[in-house]
């Protein structure tokens, strides 16, 4: 029996457990697709990316030469964040604004930055995830209940009780269980294999804002002097 025919000839729960399977096949490879363009350069774009920023001049030619690697747009948002926290502190003329001020807006706007590009290597995974953990059960839920009508319609037929009569409802439900895996194994290998390219990623990303923080922020602001002591006195 065909997906196509459970979805046609069963009853409510057959036809609700096969749609709910289709819908999720169809989710995950959505995701799968298109993660798959987000991630096509891998750690390779970024490394391009890093390395092209190092060699430019300035920020806005840093800006322009990663428009030849960053396909994804992980890095331009991080130079773009330090483009805007430079400029800020250009136009400020505030009296009180401190070296520990300006780090703390740099801090800030790379730390936004980097969360936003996190967010996109992330997103998916979970379903991803919820597909493989749950495909397979849907499917037994699928297989059992068809187990079940189908003895309970041998079981109401008049007439001896042959093999034939059982294997045919039999084998038709298990495919329920065949689908729910077919729905699972590449959601979980598309987890698994996007999971350590994006880890590889997040890494670099991270290293490539600390270096950030400790080439534009300030010098840290000078000690205090310690107090003077008193000078002893003599009798």
């Amino acid at each position: 029996m065909s997906v196509l025919e459970l979805l046609t000839q069963g009853d409510g729960v057959s036809r609700s457990v096969a749609a709910l399977l289709l819908a999720m096949s169809i989710a995950s490879w959505v995701v799968i697709l298109w993660k798959a363009w987000l991630l096509r350069g891998g750690t390779r774009d970024v490394l391009r990316s890093i390395a092209a920023f190092w060699q430019s001049a300035t920020l806005a030619d840093a800006q322009q030469r990663l428009q030849a690697f960053d396909r994804a747009t992980l890095v331009g948002p991080t130079v773009s964040a330090i483009r805007n926290a430079a400029a800020a502190d250009a136009g400020d003329s505030t009296l009180g604004a401190t070296t520990g001020d300006r780090n703390q807006r740099l801090t800030r706007a790379l730390r936004g930055a980097l969360h936003g590009a996190l967010r996109r290597l992330q997103s998916g995974q979970i379903l991803l995830a919820t597909v493989g953990a749950t495909a397979p059960f849907v499917g037994l839920l699928g297989t059992v209940w068809g187990i079940y009508g189908a003895l309970s319609g041998i079981a109401g037929q008049t007439g001896g009780f042959t093999i034939d009569k059982v294997a045919g409802p039999v084998g038709e439900a298990l495919v329920m269980t065949a689908f729910g895996l077919a729905v699972a194994i590449p959601a979980v290998l598309a987890y698994n294999v996007f999971g350590r390219v994006i880890g590889r990623i997040e890494a670099e990303l991270e290293g490539f804002a600390h270096d950030l923080l400790g080439s534009f922020g300030g010098p840290p602001p000078p000690a205090a002097p310690p107090p003077a002591r008193p000078m002893p006195v003599s009798a």
